[in-house]
């Protein structure tokens, strides 16, 4: 047996080093990324970049949805990536505290369950995860709402579990987590249909009012029938009455809201100038004489529908990032009973409880380590990315990852309880706390509509002078025109949208305060270089025996550290098949594996060198 040394010192340089040669790739099968050269099989059709894009191949095509790659090249697929596979067995699923923490029964006995998905990247995506049904006795449903990267399964739990409908999903690229706060999310679906009805009914009649109004327009060069104008107007003004007290209704409710509370809000202007234009038109149609803005008033509903639907749908988008940052954390925990260990959802953890975390885990609750001596990641909580040694004694956070080996602890928080609970409760409570410069717009906007109906009041006296109708048209004007839309939505809006920008990259924002600070001048103090950088390690450079990197690969594609996921994405696949490997893991220094019939021990320089003095 020959024996091989790998120092990690001469793995891992700070300089930066030069960019590799291009040269003549194969594209993967299904995900179309370039085929590493150790993965090329020698005459084959189909070839592959990872066996989890292998995998979700094989799954895909034996479940007779071939057609999915049609759709796949028929549309835009953005950026591929290979298909994450992640192999978990989804087991807390089928828990009943589960089911009832993110399921609902449904009267006819099918359980409805919606879940959030990594892995949606285009609608041949969509169109895959919707046939699943059609390959899974027992799925009668699978919905996906691809913008919020959501998808809900009906099934018939007598029939198919939900675990398997997950790892079925996950053998596709698709890994799905449980979403939080389920009743919430029905309350917003019911909110947004509400809406997009209101929006639809509005957008009805404008576009019948318009059709009138193209009428009306032309008679005025070619001349019309007196009753047939009066028809029309009778018409119109019916269009108008629906739109401004059916979908327009909303105004009036806010607008009402305001002055119950003493506290001025744009809804105000808005309702005013519709009542009063709608009762102008309507008073005009009866005497048969003077200018009707019916078309105006459905106009102007459903525009301002639209604006509220686009601020709302931003705002939901901000919310969405933040809550799928918190969705990815870890759902179910491996409870230890005696000598037995089983898997059960969080929500079922108690305090005193004894967890299993393997490598690769992230641990579940806050506690105390009892049992094992590994090294963890506390980068979600921390920003630092640099492993923590951890043994019997030391203290673990919920959200942590554990890197090396498996871990026991007792403990002593869980749920809200422990401290990512308790992060996660102060970024909903930080979000629904106006920052200053909202809360200053607020004001302003208040007393702006106070100016704003001061000046429409002396605008109809005015100009009653020259008339009543003049009076009204001018008044009503101003009322529509001076709407503080953009200082009462505008403000709100972006500080929203950069909380939400943020969360999509992965930086969580306790308050729009923040933002605000940013703004002025001063001096920030960064306490980690994980604040500056992205946290992930790559290989650089490297010197030594080409030989020797796919056999590294292979030694570290187990293993869950940063420098092992570093060597693994320079030097081949995690996924690749390759000689059997024997890994024995020594924390705090390194690994010793025997990759067919080598030896390779790698590690620090320090561990290298205990194990093989005479090591250059």
């Amino acid at each position: 047996m020959s024996t091989l040394a790998v120092e990690s010192g001469s793995v891992f340089r700070s300089t930066t080093g030069g960019a590799a040669a291009e040269t003549a790739v194969t594209p993967c099968t299904h995900c179309g990324l370039p085929v590493p050269s150790g993965l090329l099989r020698a005459g084959a059709e189909r070839q592959f970049c990872c066996h989890a894009c292998e995998t979700a191949h094989h799954a895909i095509c034996g479940s007779g949805l071939e057609q999915y790659y049609e759709h796949r090249r028929a549309g835009s697929h953005g950026v591929l990536s290979p298909a994450r596979s992640s192999g978990n067995r989804y087991e807390a699923y089928d828990d009943p505290a589960f089911a009832d923490a993110y399921g609902a029964a449904r009267p006819d006995g099918l359980r409805s369950t919606t879940l959030a998905l990594e892995g949606l990247h285009c609608a041949a995506c969509v169109w895959l995860l919707e046939r699943v049904p059609s390959v899974m006795p027992g799925v009668v449903d699978v919905r996906v709402d691809f913008g919020r990267s959501h998808v809900t399964v009906v099934h018939d739990p007598r029939s198919v579990s939900l675990s398997k409908v997950a790892r079925f999903m996950d053998r596709l690229g698709y890994t799905s987590h449980p979403l939080r706060d389920g009743s919430a999310r029905e309350a917003r679906l019911h909110h947004d249909r509400s809406a997009l009805i209101r929006i639809a009914v509005a957008g009805a009649l404008f576009g019948n009012a318009m059709v009138i109004s193209f009428a009306l327009y032309g008679a005025k060069a070619d001349g019309m029938e007196p009753a047939m104008r009066l028809f029309l107007h009778g018409v119109s003004a019916v269009l108008a009455g629906g739109s401004v007290l059916g979908p327009g209704w909303v105004f009036f409710r806010g607008a009402l809201a305001s002055l119950r509370v003493r506290a001025l809000h744009m809804d105000v202007p808005i309702a005013l100038a519709l009542s009063v234009g709608l009762i102008h038109g309507v008073t005009n149609t009866i005497r048969g004489s003077g200018e009707v803005y019916f078309d105006t008033l459905c106009t102007l509903v459903f525009l301002l529908l639209i604006g509220r639907w686009i601020q709302q749908k931003q705002q939901r988008s901000a919310s969405d990032a933040i809550e799928r940052l918190f969705s990815f954390c870890t759902s179910a925990a491996t409870l230890v009973e005696g000598d037995a260990t089983r898997v059960v959802p969080i929500e079922a953890l108690r305090g005193g409880d004894t967890v299993e975390v393997r490598a690769g885990e992230s641990v579940p609750v806050d506690g105390e380590v009892v049992r094992g001596h590994s090294t963890v990641n506390n980068a979600f909580l921390t920003g630092e990315s640099a492993p923590i040694e951890v043994m019997p004694g030391e203290t673990v956070a919920a959200g942590s990852v554990n890197l090396s080996s498996p871990i026991r602890v007792r403990a002593t928080a869980t749920g809200r309880g422990t401290r990512l609970g308790q992060l996660m409760a102060l970024v909903a409570e930080e979000a629904r706390r106006k920052a200053p410069i909202v809360r200053m717009a607020d004001r302003i906007a208040a007393w702006f509509v106070a100016v704003v109906l001061a000046l429409a009041a002396a605008t109809f006296v005015f100009w009653l002078s020259h008339g009543v109708e003049a009076a009204v048209e001018h008044t009503v004007a101003l009322l529509i025109i001076t709407c503080p839309c953009a200082l009462g939505l505008a403000t709100p809006l972006a500080i929203v949208a950069a909380l939400g920008r943020a969360a999509r990259e992965g930086v969580l924002i306790k308050g729009g305060d923040v933002l605000e600070s940013l703004a002025g001048r001063g001096t920030i103090v960064l306490d980690k270089t994980g604040t500056l950088t992205t946290g992930q390690w790559r290989v650089v450079e490297y010197h030594g025996d080409e030989r020797l990197k796919p056999l590294i690969a292979a030694a570290e594609r187990g293993c869950a550290h940063p420098a092992a996921r570093a060597l693994v994405g320079a030097f081949g696949c995690g996924e690749m098949q390759g000689p059997p490997v024997t890994l024995r893991n020594v924390v705090g220094g390194g690994i010793v594996a025997e990759v067919g019939s080598t030896e390779l021990t790698i590690g620090s320089v320090r561990f290298v060198r205990e194990r093989h003095p005479n090591a250059a």
